[in-house]
């Protein structure tokens, strides 16, 4: 099972200097992968709950947010085989013309190393200010990724879609990896798990209890079934957001990855028993994850702890 670690991407600490340190030393440690996650804005009377916290309210550190792809840029230049992967992107703010090209580049100037995890968001506000309407947004996704393909191919490409049109062009600029890069995606309901199966690489949950993950992933596989494609079509990647305290929490009612060392060990265990090929560690909100320093004595902390 591989095992990825967050950037320190959000609050005081992100900048140039912790990127890459955190990313150099996750490489040196063993890591397999480095990620980054997608927020726009921190709206001051939200319109809808952040779906993680009990209270609905978002994290203080949110008001600061390096771009996610501008991070993974500045850190594959200083890294040699650390796979750099989205979690998520909320592929329904970008024009896929634009994005495509992004990636492209990215992956082409990493030597290959691109996973693009993406979804659809849930914050209104933040489609406000892309300038994107909410409504429709999951068929907005299929369409961009649709997109995407046609020009990842590379050569001759045009797409006259509900909502994007390309003209007929020859765009040669394609991602190193062949057609794609892996592509990853977020879901959480029946519909959405379904175009898991039909349109992605893998299913990249984050918050979903270890206990709801293999029923869930079942459901993706079998969709990925009926659309014709094999039954390991699909990777399950997880993100893990960790909460790690100085003392155990009760069994009961505990969220995964929430607890002490110990707990978070036996979690990691129970997702390799399942099958999961990669789960990637967010601490940026772990309680006392403050400074670089703090980041680089966690990562090596997890790393350990998920070696057994």
């Amino acid at each position: 099972m591989r095992l990825g670690y967050c950037l320190p991407q959000v609050g005081s600490v992100a900048g140039p200097i912790a990127l890459i340190e955190v990313a150099r030393r996750a490489e040196e440690l063993g890591y397999d992968s480095i990620w980054t996650l997608d927020r726009l804005l921190y709206p001051t009377h939200p319109r809808a709950p952040y779906p993680v916290t009990a209270d609905g309210s978002l994290p203080d550190a949110y008001d600061r947010v390096l771009d996610p792809l501008i991070a993974l840029t500045w850190v594959a230049a200083e890294t040699e085989r650390l796979a750099l992967g989205t979690s998520i992107l909320v592929l329904p703010w970008y024009n896929p013309v634009l994005l495509a090209r992004s990636l492209a580049s990215l992956d082409l100037l990493s030597g290959g190393r691109l996973r693009v995890g993406v979804g659809t968001g849930w914050s209104p506000d933040e489609y406000e200010a892309a300038g994107v309407p909410m409504a429709g947004r999951g068929a907005r996704a299929e369409e961009s990724l649709a997109v995407m393909n046609a020009i990842w191919k590379g050569g001759e490409v045009a797409h006259s879609g509900e909502r994007f049109t390309v003209p007929e062009s020859r765009m040669r600029l394609v991602p190193i990896q062949r057609p794609r890069p892996k592509v990853y995606m977020a879901a959480y309901t029946p519909a959405v798990l379904a175009r898991v199966g039909e349109m992605a690489d893998g299913w990249i949950p984050a918050g979903v209890p270890n206990a709801a993950i293999p029923g869930m992933f079942a459901a993706a596989q079998e969709a990925a079934r009926a659309a014709g494609r094999g039954s390991d079509a699909l990777e399950l990647v997880i993100r893990a957001n960790v909460t790690l305290l100085d003392e155990a929490l009760p069994e009961e009612g505990r969220h995964s990855f929430a607890g002490s060392l110990e707990q978070i060990a036996d979690d990691v265990a129970g997702l390799r028993e399942i099958g999961a090929n990669e789960i990637h560690f967010d601490t940026q909100f772990s309680p006392g994850v403050k400074t670089v320093d703090d980041h680089l004595e966690l990562a090596e902390r997890l790393y350990q702890v998920a070696q057994g």
